[in-house]
């Protein structure tokens, strides 16, 4: 994916949230310091954006597109590693699909970050659709604890989904396999 400088300048409120994320990761790392924790974060989503930037860039006058794939990438390596943050993950996201998918694929919870998360079916299965018979390929999921599973059917789906600001996902071939869905899930 190529892409290019949007002549916008980050807005205050990406650099505020780019900084809260360097602030946890610097404080997972064993404290190591924040200056020292940007400028690694920085070397490493530039090795993983290769065609994005030559350069060093700053978060003073970067652009907004930089800005917001560099949030992006934080918070990824956040939900990756299972670094504890101060603010909740899908508040501060700027690609609610990119995030929903980490949190699919790591099994952790889009809505607190628990780890060993389950698999949320918006369009539920169970109550006389037997799980084992069912293609979920398509079907549009979450990553969720118990505990926002449960919420997410006391409060209804598109209410839970309205207050935590969440985008379901399909499931693929290859969500099935980290969630263990049969092949007669699958469709293979």
């Amino acid at each position: 994916m190529v892409e290019f400088d949007d002549g916008n300048s980050i807005t205050q409120l990406q650099r505020k949230k780019a900084h809260a994320l360097i602030r946890d990761i610097s404080l997972w790392w064993s404290c190591t310091p924040m200056e020292a924790t940007k400028e690694i974060t920085k070397m490493m989503f530039r090795s993983n954006e290769p065609s994005l930037h030559a350069d060093m860039f700053s978060l003073s006058d970067c652009d907004r597109t930089t800005a917001r794939l560099y949030i992006t990438y934080l918070i990824d390596f956040c939900v990756l590693h299972g670094v504890p943050t101060r603010d909740k993950l899908y508040e501060v996201c700027e690609d609610m699909e990119k995030y929903v998918w980490a949190c699919l694929m790591t099994k952790t919870c889009c809505v607190c970050g628990l780890p060993h998360a389950d698999l949320h079916h918006v369009d539920a299965i169970g109550s006389g659709r037997n799980r084992n018979h069912v293609l979920q390929i398509g079907m549009p999921a979450l990553s969720l604890c118990r505990r926002h599973h449960m919420q997410s059917h006391a409060l209804g789906q598109q209410s839970f989904l309205d207050r935590y600001h969440l985008t379901p996902l399909p499931i693929t071939d290859e969500i099935g396999k980290i969630y263990n869905l049969s092949n007669a899930n699958l469709g293979g």
